[in-house]
């Protein structure tokens, strides 16, 4: 074997050990073990298998009709792991129904049928043979496509359910990891699909897509932390209505401007804990305690500024509610991109 085949070998298998251990780590290791997780572990399982059976393939000799059938056969089954798991991590209290298993019939018939394709089938040139496995091939990759748009169109579905400026942090999250996930498979469908149009592309493209593909995917999960959520993050329950409440009693009474104001003494106001309410916060507002309160202190020295031009900035700062001048710089050019100073300079001009 040339050093290149070596070097292609390593890259391609690369991206098949990769998916399996972060399927091992899903199944063995997260504390949360939800069925999303273990759709997405399967999912990475199986791809593994199918990899496999390409790389085999591609630098093995005389591979039995069995390893090449069987590992065809497992698109039938991840197309339809895919749609679950896209509808997992976007339905509410998702549970799996028994009739989602009717879609695994094809996947079953072509596996069990795999243990009993003769080498010699293929060996004479037969062209009923190859009618038939041309068409098995078609059909197998037009189903996976078919499930990749399923599976996109719930996405859009629920991205249009849901609008941008209404997604909370866990929301947007899962959006943008499905929306990857999706490009992902189509990328390795693409360049499966390519190969067997006459050849358009190498057939070890595929395991090197995929390496490529499961590398990106497993840093953006854990970037993004999709493990830990699901479905029940686009739940509409009483954390929506406790922001809403929340931000209301911090405008009507003004509690921004007070500087001591706590992350207690909200959590008081709506009656949960400190934890609760910092959630809420994080969700709702895609920001932490103090600069969802630093927000409104802000907005009140804008106004101050433009309507007080003989105010020092120091005295400005203190009845916005900041208790040093720094912070509220610091706060200040955050926001707004510019020093108070300057903000001020450049509406009086």
């Amino acid at each position: 074997m040339t050093f290149s085949n070596i070097l292609l070998v390593i890259i391609s298998s690369a991206g098949l050990l990769h998916g399996i251990a972060f399927a091992i780590y899903i199944f063995f290791y997260k504390k949360k073990t939800t069925t999303s997780n273990y759709l997405l572990a399967f999912i990475l399982v199986f791809m593994g298998f199918r990899i496999g059976k390409s790389v085999m393939l591609y630098f093995g000799n005389d591979l039995e009709p069995v390893f090449i059938f069987s590992g065809l056969a497992l698109l039938l089954l991840i197309g339809p792991l895919l749609r679950w798991y896209v509808a997992a991590m976007t339905l509410v209290d998702f549970k799996l129904p028994r009739y989602y298993f009717l879609e695994l019939v094809p996947f079953t018939l072509l596996f069990l049928s795999s243990f009993f394709v003769a080498k010699n089938w293929f060996e004479t040139n037969n062209k009923e043979v190859i009618i038939v496995f041309a068409s098995v091939l078609i059909f197998i990759y037009l189903h996976f496509a078919f499930y990749i748009f399923i599976a996109s169109r719930l996405l859009k579905k629920v991205k249009k359910s849901y609008p941008e400026e209404f997604q909370t942090k866990y929301q947007k999250a899962i959006l943008i990891w499905l929306r990857f996930l999706i490009i992902g498979f189509i990328g390795i469908w693409v360049s499966y699909f390519l190969n067997i149009i006459e050849d358009a592309v190498p057939y070890i493209i595929g395991p090197i897509m995929y390496s490529v593909v499961v590398y990106f995917l497993s840093v953006k999960a854990f970037q993004l932390k999709v493990t830990d959520i699901d479905g029940n993050v686009f739940k509409k329950n009483e954390d929506k209505q406790l922001f809403d409440q929340l931000s209301k009693l911090l405008v009507a009474n003004k509690l921004y401007l007070e500087a001591n104001l706590s992350l207690s003494k909200l959590s008081s106001l709506i009656h949960r804990s400190t934890q609760k309410t910092s959630e809420i916060i994080n969700q709702n507002a895609n920001q932490n305690f103090n600069d969802f309160i630093n927000h409104y202190r802000i907005i009140a020295a804008k106004k101050i500024l433009l309507d007080n031009k003989n105010l020092t900035i120091s005295s400005i700062a203190f009845d916005s509610g900041f208790n040093s001048l720094s912070s509220f710089n610091t706060a200040f050019k955050k926001n707004v991109g510019t020093t108070p100073s300057s903000y001020r300079k450049e509406n009086f001009l």
